[in-house]
This record gives C-alpha cells, structure tokens and sequence, in this order.
C-alpha cells in the first residue's frame, strides 16, 4: 500500500509539478489513512476499501483525534486524489470516495495591511545599519514586491535574481516558473544586499541561497518568520502580521490600484483564478467598511 502512496507522490511531484512541502502534506495525510487501514480495519489492498471505511476513518478525525474541519476537508480531499489516480492507473475497479463529501469549511478572507503600515515595515531595517540589516530590508522589498510564497523566498537562489531587467525568477515546483517584475527600490535593496551584506554571510563559496542566515546557510521559514515578527514589534504596528500578509497585501494594494486579476494570479502563481478574486472580495469588504465608518446611518 505504501509503494502505492509513493508512486503517486511521485507523479504529482513529477507530471504536475507539486512543492515539496504539497507532497510532504499530501504523504502524511495518505500515509495516516494507511495506518487507520491496518490497524483498524485489517485492511491491506486499496482494492478492498470501502465507502464505511471512508466514513469510519473521517468520523476517527473528527471524534478521536478532534481535528478542525479544514484538517479533517485537507485529509479528506488527498484521499480522493488518490483513489482517483488509482482508478485511472487501473490498479483499482471502483473508486470508492466518489461519493465521499468533504467537511463544510468557513473560508476566511486573507488579511492585508495597510500601504502605510506596508511602508512602516520596509523601512524599520534601515534604521539598523548591518550586515543584517541589508539582507532584511531586501528580505521584506522583495516580498512585497512581488507576493511570493514563504517557501518561494527561501528557496531563491543568486542567480533567479536578475538586477539589470528588474525582475525574479520564482521556482514554485518541478515544472513551474515565472519571472516577477520588481520595482526600483527593490531592485536597489537587492543590489545593495548582495554588494555588501551577503559576502559577509557567505562561509561556503559554493552555496547558491540568495537570503542567507547568520551561518551563512539558506534562511529557513521558521528564520524568516523572526525577522518579520521582529520588526512589526520595532515598527509599531499593531494590525495582526504574518509572513504571508505581505502577500495579501501586495495582491490586495494591486487590485485597488486597478491591476487586472489575470495579471495578479499570474503574479501569485494561482492555477485558479477563483483565488485571486477572493482578493477582489477583501477590496470590496473594506471598501463597505469605510463608507459604514463615514456614514454612520447608513448601517
């Protein structure tokens, strides 16, 4: 069964070009239901699961293991890729999660903050003339200039980074790219960062990191989530503030400016463009927000 689950992460990581961390998600959560199979239900052939097994195994979530409905929809839905695939491979009849509904999960809307608490942010590195203070304020231009994923960042290397055209080569899965124009203080950021901050990171001529940690090793996540946490204390802000809200902001701040949605899902990287919209969505709400705060008897 496991040499089934693998196979399969394998075409996604290959055929659709899934993240690492999609496919790490996708094999604890296949790898999980497994587990259940064996131990609960004695079951040792995908071709011998059945819909009570599924409805079983959901009910365990929810009841035993108290996971939130979005876990519980996440579980849920990598096990009907996965049946799906099986069944397409022939190395099943029936697929029996075809009729298996998935938990009803609230969506939130993504927060974003202010263009003037986006400026408070930007400039609170340059207030700390060092090594590290170069690398940060490149750090936090670059993810607002171009909406990059927490992952896409970190994972940069010298050469995505094109200071002559102004633009970033983002590498988001095996097979998928695109190159992200910046703007000029972003592009000054970065030129200045790699003048003179990353050569006095750098320990190991042969690492390729473009954001490098006081190791001179490729900045984690974890890493990257410090520093911004570090200088929304220093900036004041009180709005709530994650790595990914820069994201937000930057999709959010396009669109009210009047960028087309389909430029902004190319520039996020969303295969759907439902996504982006939902961005379209928070422009609006704030939108209603303000006019209720101007016009009190509106309401």
């Amino acid at each position: 069964m496991r040499e089934q689950i693998e196979k399969f992460l394998n075409s996604l990581r290959e055929e659709k070009g899934y993240s690492n961390n999609t496919i790490v998600a996708y094999r604890n959560d296949l790898n999980q239901f497994a587990e259940f199979l064996n131990n609960r239900a004695h079951i040792s052939s995908w071709g011998t699961v059945t819909k009570e097994n599924l409805l079983e195994y959901v009910d365990c979530l929810r009841r035993e293991h108290e996971y939130a409905s979005a876990t519980v929809a996440r579980k849920v839905a990598a096990i009907k890729s996965f049946f799906r695939s099986l069944v397409s491979r022939g190395e099943i009849r029936q697929d029996p999660s075809a009729e298996l509904d998935s938990p009803k999960v609230r969506k939130y809307l993504p927060t974003s903050i202010s263009e003037e608490e986006v400026e408070k942010l930007l400039r609170a590195p340059i207030k700390n003339d060092t090594v590290r203070g170069l690398r940060d304020t490149a750090l936090l231009e670059i993810l607002y200039a171009t909406g990059m994923r927490v992952s896409e960042v970190v994972g940069l290397n010298v050469n995505d980074v094109d200071l002559v055209n102004g633009s970033v080569r983002c590498q988001s899965g095996k097979h998928r790219e695109r190159v992200i124009p910046i703007y000029s203080r972003a592009v000054e950021a970065l030129a200045a960062y790699l003048h003179g901050g990353r050569s006095q990171l750098v320990r190991d001529e042969d690492e390729n990191a473009l954001f490098l940690n006081h190791r001179g090793k490729r900045l984690t996540r974890q890493g990257l989530w410090l520093i911004i946490k570090k200088y929304v204390h220093e900036s004041g802000i009180k709005s709530p503030v994650t790595p990914h809200t820069l994201r937000h902001s930057f999709a959010t701040h396009l669109l009210n400016g009047g960028a087309n949605v389909r430029e902004v899902q190319g520039l996020l990287g969303h295969a759907n463009i439902s996504t982006t919209q939902v961005y379209k969505q928070v422009s609006q709400e704030k939108l209603r927000q303000v006019y209720d705060e101007a016009h009190p008897r509106a309401r």
